[in-house]
């Protein structure tokens, strides 16, 4: 039986299951043509107007990924081709890691274990005091799946839990703010957990960077998008924000030079769904969508 063309667009982020599990069931196209109506890809690639416009045959695309903001939508929608995505398999990771994030900036982890690495603690003695996180106002930018669950979590040590969304979400206990600055003027932690693409483009920006000051910090898992990275850095740099948890940036994989010799940060490699379980997750998500769309049946998460 003949195997159906796809184009696959590879990312650092692929998982041997998903290339195994393509090179199983698909014939795998190095470049983009007529004849394929197949593509999957990764978040952190998507796929542009100008690369569908190689693809006159295409028909669907599969995302590796909650997030589809490097995705061309519009055009995806223009032409009537289906877009899927892994929603819920990594929801529970990226939670979990906000969490970490918000631990280890809060005692200063990598610090200390840098300090004991190095074999100076004895020559140093004990490093500066970190702060508490038990107490703190969690304020979290964004409550969909990711967002309530870094709320669940968060609820048992924090003093309040606090959020913004484009409107207020039924049935969820915790205080509604009106604006994201709002929302970071109450908080002493902001964690930005919403969607990329157009609609929240720096939504995260001077102002919201100010209103939180200099005893406030911010967890970004989200996109780096959605931060206004330059205000974000001049912010920690002058002292005007006090610290800052990032997953995500502008333009991974370049992170900003400013940032690296900052003692308030710490900064982690786009590293949100990255387990073996949920990676492995997606990556049969994908492969489901894809046989479910060959096999003429729904499609288990379509956009």
């Amino acid at each position: 039986m003949t195997k159906p063309p796809l184009f696959y667009i590879d990312s650092s982020f692929a998982v041997p299951r998903l290339t195994e599990g393509l090179k199983a069931a698909y014939d795998l196209r190095p470049e983009p043509g007529p004849g394929i109506r197949a593509v999957a890809t990764h978040g952190s690639s998507g796929i542009d107007a100008a690369t569908m416009a190689k693809l006159p045959d295409l028909e669907i695309i599969a995302v590796s990924a909650v997030g589809v903001d490097k995705v061309d939508l519009a055009e995806a929608k223009r032409r009537g081709i289906h877009v899927t995505n892994t929603p819920d398999v990594l929801t529970d990771d990226v939670a979990d890691l906000a969490i970490g994030l918000m631990i280890a900036l809060y005692r200063n982890i990598p610090r200390d274990d840098a300090l004991v690495r190095s074999g100076r603690w004895a020559s140093a003695g004990m490093p500066k005091l970190s702060r508490r996180l038990t107490g703190q106002r969690i304020g979290i930018l964004g409550l969909g799946r990711i967002g309530q669950a870094i709320a669940k979590r968060a609820a048992p040590f924090a003093g309040e839990i606090a959020y913004h969304s484009r409107r207020p979400v039924a049935d969820v206990p915790w205080r509604y703010a009106e604006s994201a600055v709002a929302l970071a003027a109450s908080v002493d932690i902001l964690i930005v957990a919403t969607p990329g693409g157009p609609a929240t483009d720096k939504l995260v920006d001077a102002a919201v960077i100010d209103a939180l000051g200099p005893n406030g910090s911010l967890i970004n898992i989200a996109r780096g998008s959605v931060v206004d990275e330059d205000a974000l850095v001049a912010a920690l740099v002058e002292g005007r924000l006090g610290g800052a948890g990032l997953d995500v940036f502008a333009h991974e994989p370049h992170v900003p030079e400013a940032l690296l010799s900052l003692p308030n940060v710490v900064l982690l490699p786009h590293q949100g769904s990255a387990t073996v379980e949920t990676r492995d997750a997606m990556a049969q998500l994908v492969l489901d969508n894809l046989a479910a769309f060959f096999a003429g049946k729904p499609l288990l998460t379509p956009l």
